[in-house]
């Protein structure tokens, strides 16, 4: 509404508390909310009598006219259209009067622009029925599968040997050396 984040309410309500004091903070909000209401309906009323001012005074077609000439492809097709006589009957041909001359070259380029188009589809069927038959042609006639041989048996490689290590001999036991007895003291 006015900037204000959670953090800014919270003081601005705290403040309040200690100012008005918790007796009469609802009735402050209640005033304040009611006044919010009518700031809002008074304003939603200004924007609708604006709008009807507006519409009553032709703003709204000025408007369209603006919005058709920042779109400069729009505005260019209508110009274009407009210029070439076929307005906004877009299925028909220019309804504009010709002389004899053109209406004969008319006619022929009509006539070329239609023969072009049936040769066209025609070579276009015709590679497409080429490109189904090619499948067809690489396909070999019926041969007869050629005999097999009986596969020769490999035998497996020969690793060469591991060298075997000598096994050690097992380690003798040597009597343990008899440690001389310590000789009685006194005790």
């Amino acid at each position: 509404m006015f900037g204000l984040g959670w953090s800014e309410l919270m003081v601005v309500g705290i403040v309040a508390l200690i100012v008005v004091g918790p007796k009469d903070l609802p009735v402050l909000f209640k005033t304040v909310g009611q006044f919010v209401g009518k700031a809002k309906g008074m304003a939603r009323e200004f924007s609708s009598a604006m709008n009807a001012a507006a519409d009553q005074a032709g703003v709204s077609e000025i408007q369209k006219t603006l919005n058709a000439a920042a779109n400069p492809k729009k505005f260019g097709a209508d110009k274009i259209r407009e210029a070439s006589g076929m307005g906004a009957a877009k299925a028909g041909p220019a309804t504009t009067a010709l002389s004899k001359e053109r209406q004969e070259a008319r006619a022929k380029i009509d006539e070329a622009m239609a023969k072009a188009a049936t040769e066209r589809k025609a070579r276009e069927e015709a590679e497409a029925e080429a490109e189904t038959a090619k499948p067809a042609a690489k396909k070999p006639a019926a041969k007869k599968p050629a005999a097999k041989k009986p596969a020769a048996k490999k035998t497996p490689a020969k690793k060469p040997a591991a060298k075997k290590t000598p096994a050690k001999k097992p380690a003798t036991k040597k009597p343990a050396a008899k440690k001389p007895a310590a000789p009685k003291g006194d005790s």
